[in-house]
């Protein structure tokens, strides 16, 4: 008696099919996109902002630990121990900005409709249950009436 095992091809496929990996892969395209969006925001309206009180980008900003530090044109370090601060802070700025539209526009909606949702569920179901409750004590009304009757025509007999 040989039992047909699944073959690996087979997993591969339903663990493709689920929902939720579709539902991932969406979420990693849209969320690399939107990271384009960001990064043009902080670089092109909150550098600007930081230009106007100093350096022309956040990446500029540095601190020398161990001097004397000197920069190629190209940006890199050719002598001395730099501390890149500007270039975290702008990465920073960004995380901040991209959780913030994140939050506010998808997670806080999203949470908010299915409270809403999850309320009118709630309610239906007491209703359901008033009702319920309504039908069986006139149930109850009509089974004491009717013993109720019976008693009273028993007397009379």
């Amino acid at each position: 008696m040989s039992e047909k095992k699944p073959s690996v091809l087979d997993g591969f496929k339903a663990f493709l099919m689920r929902g939720n990996v579709v539902d991932l892969a969406v979420a990693v395209v849209i969320g690399a996109a939107f990271t384009n969006i960001v990064n043009s925001v902080v670089r092109g309206v909150i550098n600007p902002l930081v230009g106007a009180i100093g350096t022309k980008s956040l990446d500029s900003y540095s601190s020398c630990l161990k001097g004397p530090c000197e920069k190629a044109a190209d940006g890199t370090v050719t002598s001395g121990v730099m501390i890149l601060w500007g270039s975290v802070l702008g990465a920073t700025l960004s995380f901040v900005i991209t959780a913030a539209v994140v939050y506010f526009l998808m997670v806080l909606p999203m949470s908010k409709y299915l409270a809403r949702q999850e309320a009118r569920r709630k309610a239906k179901e007491g209703t359901h249950e008033v009702i319920e409750v309504t039908e069986l004590e006139v149930l109850k009304e009509i089974r004491d009436a009717l013993v109720a009757q019976r008693g009273s025509g028993h007397n009379e007999s």
